[in-house]
């Protein structure tokens, strides 16, 4: 079963293409589960994220697609949300989704993975700001209120890598996924950033797979054509670690299937 659980809409305001383009290029590529789960609107970062009366709407247009082409395809409805503690929103974290994936994009509210910011690397500590992203993912795990968690190393996008073994930088945090239950994605999107690798790294995902995680797919496209992208490396990472299942959610339920 192919398995396809991080995608965008053009509702948070940096991805292109119609929910249906999006849907007709995964019924292309053969997938069988498709999640929409675009950024959760939040009281901070704006620009980037749809806002909270645009909630509906989104629902509205993914349920549509869900009816329209059940036949062909299994969609689900979730959310991408940030964590940034004193912005957490009860209509987001109690919302009626499939799953919420939750993701630190923003460390002391500077977000690191945004080309707009990457200069600030040059005055950091790289193996202090592992560490700081890693204990964020540790608080996210703790908080209780995500399903699977995004693009796992995101720190490494634009190779700023540490001196430090990366094991060691996230070890807590593994451990605090594993803890919560929680799923990791398996993100195609790093190839096409300059670290030119998947989310998690080998590495790491041997860790996950040593602490018995689950794992689940997401190709986190954020226009139709690069859904499915990648697809076939990032499966074959994940038999050569070990794993021959996968999650998809239904009412916050995981479910796992062969891949």
């Amino acid at each position: 079963m192919k398995v396809d659980l991080h995608n965008h809409t053009t509702l948070c305001n940096h991805a292109s293409g119609t929910v249906e383009e999006y849907v007709l290029k995964a019924i292309e590529q053969k997938i069988d589960v498709f999640g929409f789960s675009d950024h959760a609107p939040m009281d901070f970062d704006l620009k980037y994220r749809m806002s909270f009366q645009q909630m509906q709407e989104y629902r509205d247009k993914v349920l549509h697609v869900k009816e329209k082409y059940r036949d062909k395809i299994e969609i689900l409805y979730a959310y991408e949300v940030d964590f940034l503690d004193a912005h957490m929103d009860k209509r987001v974290i109690n919302c009626d989704a499939d799953y919420l994936i939750g993701s630190v994009h923003f460390i002391d509210e500077w977000g690191f993975d945004n080309p707009e910011f990457i200069g600030r690397y040059e005055h950091e500590n790289i193996d202090h700001i592992w560490q700081e992203y890693f204990n964020l993912v540790e608080k996210m795990a703790e908080s209780g209120y995500f399903d699977i968690v995004g693009h796992l190393d995101l720190i490494k996008v634009f190779k700023f890598l540490p001196k430090k073994p990366v094991k060691d930088i996230a070890i807590k945090a593994m451990k605090a996924i594993k803890e919560a239950d929680m799923t990791i994605e398996l993100n195609s999107a790093g190839y096409r950033k300059p670290i030119a690798q998947p989310y998690p790294s080998a590495s790491l995902l041997k860790l996950a797979f040593k602490l018995d995680i689950p794992i689940t797919f997401g190709s986190d496209a954020h226009k139709p054509e690069q859904i499915g992208l990648f697809a076939d490396e990032i499966k074959k990472l994940a038999k050569s670690v070990g794993y021959t299942k996968c999650a998809t959610f239904r009412n916050r339920k995981r479910t796992m299937v062969n891949f």
